[in-house]
C-alpha cells in the first residue's frame, strides 16, 4: 500500500476534512446573513481564488476545456454546487450540522447509483460492505443523543424544511459528482487526457457562479443579497468557508474522483459528521457519548475496507 496507489481516497479524506470546517463556518454565516446570500457570496470567492490559483498554474484564467467538457461540467457544476449546496445551505441554517450532516452520508448511494447508469462503474463486496460499514457509523453519530442538560427543539415544520433541503443537497452534490467526473474522463475524447481537477473545479464554479446571480436577478432578491455584505462577521465566515469548501475542498474532490470509484470517494467524502466530533471539543470543548465514539471507530473500520480494497 503506497500514497500514489491511494491518492484519490487520501484526496477524499481531505476533502472531508476541509468540509466539515467549511460546514461550521457556513453554519454560523447562515444564520445571520441566509443561506441565499452565504451561498452566492461564498461562490464569488470560490471563482475568484480558483481563477488566481488557475492563473498561476497554468497561465491562464479559462480552462482548455472542449464543447462537450463545457458541458458536462457545466451541468455538474448547476447540479452539485447550484442546487446541492444551496439545499445544503438551507439544511445547515435551519437544523443545524449536528442534525443536517446525516442526510449528507446519502450523497454515497446517489453517487453509486448514478454511477452505475451514466459510468457503468461497479463496486466490488468489500467496496459496498466498506460503504455500508461508514455509513452505519456516520448514522451511529450523528443520531447521538445531546446533553439533557441543553436540549434544542426544533418546530416540526422547520425540521421539515431542513430535512428536505439536505435530502435535495445531498441528491445534488451525488448527482453532481458524477456528472463532473463524466465531463472530465469520458468527454475529454478517447485517447485524451482527463481534464486537470483545477481546470475543472474552475469551470464547474464558473457556471454555477453565474446561475446563482443570474436566479437572484430573476427572482428578486438582488437588493437583499448586496445588503447581506454589510454583516463583516458573516461575509468573513463566508471567505474562510469559501477557501476551505468550494476552493481546496473542490480542487480536491476533483483529484479524488479521478483516482478512485465515484461511490469509494463519495463516501470518503461524508465523514464530516465524524470528524465534526474532534473539531466541535477543540473549539467548544463539548464532549462525545460513548455512542459517538463508537460510531467514529465504526466509520473508521469501514474507511479501512475501502482503501485496503483498493491494493
Amino acid at each position: 500500500m503506497t500514497v500514489s496507489t491511494h491518492i484519490g481516497e487520501i484526496a477524499a479524506l481531505a476533502t472531508s476534512a476541509l468540509w466539515t470546517a467549511c460546514s461550521i463556518l457556513f453554519a454560523a454565516a447562515s444564520r445571520r446573513i441566509g443561506a441565499l446570500s452565504v451561498n452566492a457570496y461564498r461562490i464569488v470567492m470560490a471563482v475568484g481564488v480558483l481563477a488566481i490559483a488557475h492563473l498561476f498554474t497554468f497561465g491562464t484564467i479559462v480552462p482548455p476545456a472542449n464543447e462537450s467538457q463545457w458541458f458536462y461540467l457545466g451541468l455538474s457544476g448547476v447540479i452539485g454546487l447550484a442546487l446541492g449546496d444551496f439545499g445544503y445551505f438551507g439544511m445547515l441554517a435551519l437544523i443545524g450540522p449536528r442534525r443536517g450532516l446525516l442526510l449528507t452520508s446519502l450523497a454515497p448511494i446517489f453517487s453509486s447509483i448514478t454511477a452505475f447508469c451514466i459510468l457503468g462503474e461497479k463496486l466490488s463486496q468489500r467496496d459496498i460492505t466498506g460503504i455500508a460499514i461508514t455509513l452505519i457509523g456516520i448514522t451511529i453519530v450523528i443520531l447521538e443523543r445531546e446533553d439533557v442538560q441543553n436540549p434544542t427543539f426544533l418546530p416540526l415544520r422547520q425540521r421539515i424544511y431542513g430535512y428536505l433541503c439536505g435530502i435535495g443537497g445531498a441528491l445534488g452534490q451525488g448527482v453532481g459528482l458524477v456528472v463532473s467526473k463524466y465531463g472530465m474522463i469520458v468527454a475529454a475524447g478517447e485517447g485524451s487526457p482527463p481534464l486537470d481537477p483545477l481546470s475543472t473545479a474552475l469551470l464547474r464554479m464558473l457556471v454555477a457562479a453565474a446561475v446563482v446571480w443570474l436566479s437572484i436577478l430573476i427572482f428578486g432578491r438582488l437588493k437583499r443579497v448586496i445588503a447581506s455584505r454589510r454583516d463583516r462577521g458573516a461575509i468573513k465566515r463566508t471567505f474562510a468557508g469559501a477557501v476551505t469548501g468550494p476552493f481546496l475542498g473542490v480542487w480536491l474532490s476533483m483529484v479524488a474522483v479521478t483516482h478512485a470509484e465515484a461511490g469509494v470517494a463519495a463516501t470518503l467524502m461524508s465523514l464530516m459528521p465524524v470528524m465534526v466530533i474532534p473539531a466541535v471539543w477543540f473549539l467548544y470543548r463539548e464532549r462525545t457519548s460513548w455512542r459517538g465514539m463508537l460510531g467514529a471507530a465504526i466509520a473508521v473500520i469501514g474507511v479501512t475496507l475501502l482503501f485496503w480494497g483498493r491494493s
